[in-house]
């Protein structure tokens, strides 16, 4: 009997968690602004790691702009195979996959997207408020629970590992994320906004989480609003 129990709590929970599971059209978002009112020299200089949030929504325009700077396509003429993104790549094999956890963004549901770079889309994955479930998973940094949005990454390792080695995931991957997270940093600043890098998670629970592939790490999450 209590076998029984313990496959239909397993099934039921299953069953809830599809039910969020969204098979939504992508989203075009709106086009990133190319000038702004912040020097880089000035947002080198006034850049911090914010942990303190208002309890204020974001706009997608926002949202927009911090996925741009993230991972956005900054050349699509250069090269006739490639476009080049925002943040530098190892042999631009780019490994990074970006998401944005949404809690409060005004004309955004609640819910997990997933950013497409090429066509600056993001596409709902799973619909609900998930900020407090990305805390638990990231050893309660209560930022994450407070902030109306997050971006996270994860990294498909064998792209650049097919071009460089064991050299690719020990060094040029973690490379190509400090580059990514440090536009994140400087583009929040530059909005007005407030960002913090974290790392501390539990990959099992974030992987669950995020409904990774199996051949995605988890590796940074940036919690993203308005300082107090």
């Amino acid at each position: 009997m209590k076998k029984l129990f313990i496959v239909l709590l397993v099934l039921s929970n299953h069953f809830l968690f599809s039910q969020n599971q969204s098979d939504s059209l992508p989203i075009n978002l709106p086009q990133p602004t190319l000038k702004g009112n912040l020097s880089v020299e000035e947002a080198l200089l006034l850049r911090r790691s914010i942990r303190d949030f208002q309890d204020k929504s974001l706009s997608i325009a926002q949202i927009s702009q911090v996925l741009w700077s993230a991972y956005g396509v900054s050349d699509s003429i250069r090269y006739k195979t490639k476009k080049l993104l925002t943040s530098p790549s190892a042999g631009a094999t780019y490994p990074l996959e970006i998401y944005i956890l949404v809690g409060k963004v005004e004309g955004l549901e609640a819910g997990i997207y997933k950013y497409n770079s090429d066509k600056h889309t993001i596409k709902l994955l799973i619909k609900g408020d998930f900020r407090h479930k990305l805390m638990k998973a990231s050893y309660h940094q209560e930022m994450l629970a407070e902030a109306p949005a997050t971006i996270f990454w994860s990294a498909v390792f064998e792209r650049t590992t097919s071009k460089y080695g064991k050299r690719g995931q020990e060094r040029y991957v973690c490379m190509d994320l400090g580059h990514s997270a440090q536009n994140v940093y400087l583009q929040c600043e530059a909005l007005g906004l407030g960002t913090c890098a974290i790392g501390a998670m539990d990959d099992e629970e974030t992987s669950e989480l995020f409904m990774l592939p199996k051949n995605e790490t988890p590796l940074y999450s940036m919690p993203i609003g308005y300082k107090k």
